[in-house]
């Protein structure tokens, strides 16, 4: 038996009939989500098959390659959207005592959150700003690769119901004011303060086939590569270092690290702790 023989031998039918309809989507829609976690695929690609009534993957495959409304149900439910204003306060916190004080020294900041999801943190990290006057200089670039989230962002409308949870998390990563101030209340649900997106940018972006775009003094792409493989994460790591000025800062989730990546060395850590990283080489 050949080697490939072999490798598919080994491998279950369900991972056949996912790697299948992975490489369906790829090469009829162009949307590549071939290196993604495979525990993770699996999970959603199960999911997908509830949502549609369907008992089997190869069902599921023939639906989203006929059917462009199931394409999108299907890429809405990859398309990982866990966020909140002031996730993890401890990282804003840390980032307002020792990156604000760098970016003081730049006459203009450029600022690119990868896989901005709703928006949430998006504004948190435009309030931040706001707060050490640095906003004024600064240009956040925003970016998802998936379109429907990126409108709800750009809208920055939320649930009045996440305002109290926000407002703990706000004033954990050391707020200056009342959150209060920052949105309007409408019924069931606030909305920003239009200053805050003066220098907000929102814009289609796909970190697994799309490349750099700019050169950028902070990249913030929390929570988004624990989804990848060991090769999805290296190409975006690549992507983020080139992107990157000299001496520009890297912040990545908690759950994530540079340890163990081939662009370990190339980084110092701000703080090792809320995954800050400062590049270096």
């Amino acid at each position: 038996m050949s080697e490939r023989g072999v490798q598919a031998a080994g491998e279950g039918l369900e991972d056949i009939e996912v790697g299948l309809l992975l490489e369906g989507v790829y090469r009829y829609y162009g949307a590549d989500f071939r290196d993604y976690a495979p525990a993770s695929l699996k999970r959603r690609v199960r999911e997908a098959m509830q949502r549609e009534g369907l008992e089997s993957i190869s069902a599921l495959q023939a639906k989203i390659l006929h059917d462009t409304a199931c394409l999108e149900r299907f890429l809405a439910l990859l398309s990982i959207n866990v966020t909140s204003m002031f996730r993890d306060p401890s990282f804003y916190l840390a980032f307002r005592t020792k990156v604000a004080p760098l970016l003081r020294t730049y006459p203009f900041v450029r600022v690119w959150h990868a896989g901005c999801s709703t928006g949430e943190e998006v504004y948190s990290m435009a309030i931040l700003l706001h707060e050490e006057g640095l906003y004024p200089r600064c240009r956040i670039y925003a970016t998802d690769m998936n379109p429907e989230v990126l409108r709800r962002a750009r809208e920055g409308i939320f649930p009045l119901a996440s305002m109290q949870d926000y407002t703990v998390n706000y004033m954990r990563a050391g707020g200056k004011s009342f959150f209060s101030d920052y949105y309007t209340a409408q019924y069931d649900h606030v909305i920003f303060n239009p200053a805050l997106k003066a220098n907000l940018l929102f814009s289609e972006h796909n970190l697994v086939t799309d490349g750099s775009f700019n050169e950028f003094h902070v990249i913030l792409c929390r929570n988004v590569m624990i989804y990848f493989n060991k090769t999805l994460q290296r190409r975006v790591h690549n992507l983020i270092y080139e992107s990157l000025v000299m001496f520009g800062i890297f912040g990545v989730g908690n759950k994530e690290s540079l340890r163990f990546t081939l662009r370990e060395h190339e980084y110092d850590e701000l703080d090792a702790e809320n995954r800050l990283y400062r590049k270096v080489r």
